[in-house]
């Protein structure tokens, strides 16, 4: 594999120390403005030119172009599930060869390998760089503009943590959530039971209806997740809550359980059932990666490749038919834990591999 000049650990643990220490949960918009900032601030430093701040509602988007036609997008997100607060209690170190830290792997550790892997190109050309603020919460502002970007570019290269011994992801299931709400009637326990009508054992009925719509068999999974119901425990429950995960691996499946959500129906006289949300993200299949991913192995001889059930927005360009890799991001484990941790001897080898998949496609 050709190496790429001028990738120091030292300076990428810096610019990660920097962008762990900017906490950046999402939604917490504040948060997610001076971490927009911060990682502008990362590429502007090693890159040169200007990264621009795209606002949203979910918090800036950070984009940056090396100028030209646009070829390869490098895809990533700055939001990360840990609270305010978090990097106080579990700071950034570095010991025994792993740093550690709220959102090293997940995935701030991947956009500073590729910021520093494309620092060592002379020519950045055709490159562009877009870290989106709502990764972790569906994505709902930044996909219009992940889309976009992607389609103008050709290729993405997404820089989610790798999977498990350093593999790079080439398929993703869909997934999605869904909220059933069961509307029913309140009414005395004890003294006219049969008065009310009963959203909890309503829900019952749903949460085993539901469950049935799994295809484990062909990849579908569908997880009732978090139920509520019940406000006093002398009062037949008038409403009650089922929130429920669902992965999917094809576009058929997709639309099956999405119509058989929308189908379902109440078990009980009186109840009402109302569903909500769906399959946001569409299933990213592996032929999408196939071109890229024999590249990257040509690069990186012994590379592996798996397909996993998380999603990522390399969901979206995938099933616009845009070539896409994903996994390209930090070697570790713990995604969303408090053991989160990077692997610090793998950061150059990660950096030198973008620098190739780039060199190679800006010749392509």
């Amino acid at each position: 594999m050709h190496k790429a000049v001028g990738v120091s650990v030292d300076a990428m643990l810096e610019d990660l120390r920097t962008l762990v220490e900017v906490e950046s949960p999402s939604r917490d918009l504040d948060a997610l403005r001076a971490s927009a900032k911060a990682v502008a601030a990362v590429i502007e430093n090693r890159l040169g030119g200007r990264a621009v701040l795209v606002e949203s509602e979910a918090g800036p988007h950070v984009r940056w172009s090396g100028g030209g036609d646009p070829k390869v997008l490098i895809l990533g997100h700055h939001d990360t599930v840990f609270p305010l607060g978090t990097v106080e209690r579990r700071p950034f170190r570095v010991e025994d060869g792993r740093a550690t830290g709220p959102g090293v792997f997940d995935m701030l550790g991947g956009l500073v390998q590729a910021v520093h892997g494309l620092a060592a190109l002379d020519d950045r050309s055709g490159v562009e760089i877009l870290v989106t603020a709502d990764e972790e919460v569906g994505s709902r502002s930044s996909r219009a503009l992940i889309e976009e970007r992607a389609l103008a570019c050709g290729a993405v290269l997404v820089f989610e943590g790798a999977a498990d011994g350093g593999a790079l992801k080439t398929g993703r299931k869909g997934c999605g959530t869904f909220q059933v709400v069961v509307k029913g009637r309140a009414s005395h326990a004890g003294l006219e039971p049969a008065a009310g009508v009963n959203a909890l054992v309503e829900a019952a009925h749903q949460v085993l209806d539901i469950a049935a719509l799994g295809r484990p068999e062909i990849g579908t999974t569908v997880t009732p997740t978090v139920a509520s119901a019940g406000t006093l425990d002398n009062v037949v429950p008038a409403e009650a809550t089922v929130v429920v995960d669902v992965r999917v691996e094809s576009a058929d499946e997709k639309e099956r359980v999405e119509s058989a959500f929308a189908a379902l129906a109440p078990h009980l006289d009186g109840a009402e059932v109302t569903v909500t949300g769906g399959i946001g993200r569409p299933p990213m299949p592996e032929s999408a990666a196939a071109g890229l991913f024999a590249l990257a192995q040509r690069l990186l001889p012994g590379l592996e490749a798996t397909a996993v059930g998380g999603g990522s927005d390399g969901n979206f360009t995938a099933a616009l038919g845009v070539p896409t890799l994903d996994g390209l991001g930090a070697v570790g484990g713990g995604a969303h834990a408090d053991h989160e941790y990077l692997v610090v001897d793998t950061m150059a080898e990660r950096a030198h591999l973008v620098a190739g998949l780039v060199r190679a496609l800006q010749e392509a």
